[in-house]
Order: C-alpha cells, then sequence, then structure tokens
C-alpha cells in the first residue's frame, strides 16, 4: 500500500484556509491548476511510496514510538511558496518548526528501521500542497494573497500514517483519496 507520514491540520484551520484558496481560486489563471481538496490537506512528515503489507505493523510501531518520543508543538498555516517553476503551489508553517523537523526526522528514521526502501534524505521543508500544474505557472499573484495569511495556532498533538489511494487512469479531474491508517500521541511517552 502506499504510506505516507503527516501532520494534520485541525478542522477550523482548515476552514480558515478554504476561504484563501477560494479567493486563490478567483485569479486569473486558476482554473488551470489541480487544487488540492481539503481531505488532501496535510504536511507530509515521511513519504514511504508502495510499502509491502507485512512492514505496515513494523512501520506503525517504531512511527508510534517515534511519536511518542516528541512533544506536541505549536503550528499555524503562513505565506506560501512554489516549487518547480510554479508546478507546486504551497502554504507553509510557523511556530516550533524545529521541532516538527525533528519529527519529520524520526518518520523517515522509523521507515528505514522498519526496512522501508527509503529516497534520498532531503532537508525538511514544512509546506502544505494548495495546487500543481503540469507546466510552469506564473505564481506571483498567488503567492502576493498567500503572504497576507496566517491561521490561528494550534498545538499538533499526534502523528498519522496515510494511505493514498490514487486515482484510476483517464479519470480526469479525480483526486486521490486519503485513509488515516494509524495514529499516534505526541509526547505519550513522557
Amino acid at each position: 500500500m502506499r504510506l505516507f507520514a503527516a501532520v494534520l491540520p485541525p478542522e477550523d484551520v482548515s476552514q480558515e484556509l478554504a476561504v484563501v484558496v477560494e479567493e486563490l481560486r478567483r485569479l486569473p489563471g486558476a482554473e488551470g491548476l489541480r487544487w488540492t481538496g481539503p481531505e488532501g490537506r496535510h504536511f507530509t512528515l515521511a513519504f514511504y511510496g508502495e510499502v509491502d503489507d507485512d512492514l505496515v505493523p513494523e512501520l506503525t510501531a517504531r512511527l508510534e514510538r517515534a511519536a511518542a518520543r516528541t512533544g506536541p508543538l505549536g503550528l499555524a498555516l503562513c505565506g506560501g511558496g512554489r516549487f518547480g517553476h510554479g508546478r507546486v503551489l504551497w502554504t507553509g508553517a510557523d511556530g516550533d518548526l524545529p521541532a516538527l523537523r525533528l519529527l519529520a526526522d524520526r518518520a523517515e528514521a522509523a521507515g528505514r528501521k522498519a526496512g522501508v526502501a527509503m529516497g534520498e534524505h532531503r532537508r525538511y521543508k514544512a509546506h502544505l500542497t494548495l495546487a500543481r500544474s503540469g507546466t510552469a505557472v506564473d505564481t506571483q499573484p498567488y503567492l502576493r494573497v498567500l503572504a497576507e495569511f496566517r491561521s490561528r495556532s494550534w498545538t499538533v498533538d499526534e502523528l498519522v500514517l496515510v494511505r493514498s489511494h490514487l486515482p484510476g487512469a483517464g479519470a480526469p479531474g479525480e483526486r486521490p483519496r486519503y485513509e488515516v491508517v494509524a495514529r499516534g500521541p505526541l509526547g505519550a511517552a513522557g
């Protein structure tokens, strides 16, 4: 199954973001972007890709231990940026980013120790994907709107293991579906 570890914003923060996304979707050219639906908004901590079913129990146990060793942390959504010459538009995070990076490192290590074939390690960049494009897009109008955005702060108190179900081939407009398969409370060891 296709898995990743993530932090999910609470419903009220997602609603704040939805207001900004609606503003972004009214900008010229926005109809050409593939927008992430509310159910797909998350901070990916570690991407595992296709994981053999036999490894999932070990991965889950290691993620629970990683979460337990990391205390709750404060975050807010804020600002925005782009990757890939405008192919990905995102909002960022503010708050206890060193703790979030530590949690991401621990989630990646949990995958490696569980036997998941991981790609090369990259420094974690906290971002929540808002939209994608198959071609480069002028993101400046979007970034100007996002520069003014800041959600309320919340306390992240769990890490989740998420399964993604990719859309079938030839299904225009269909988005991946996400299913939480495990939750690990932060700071449970203390």
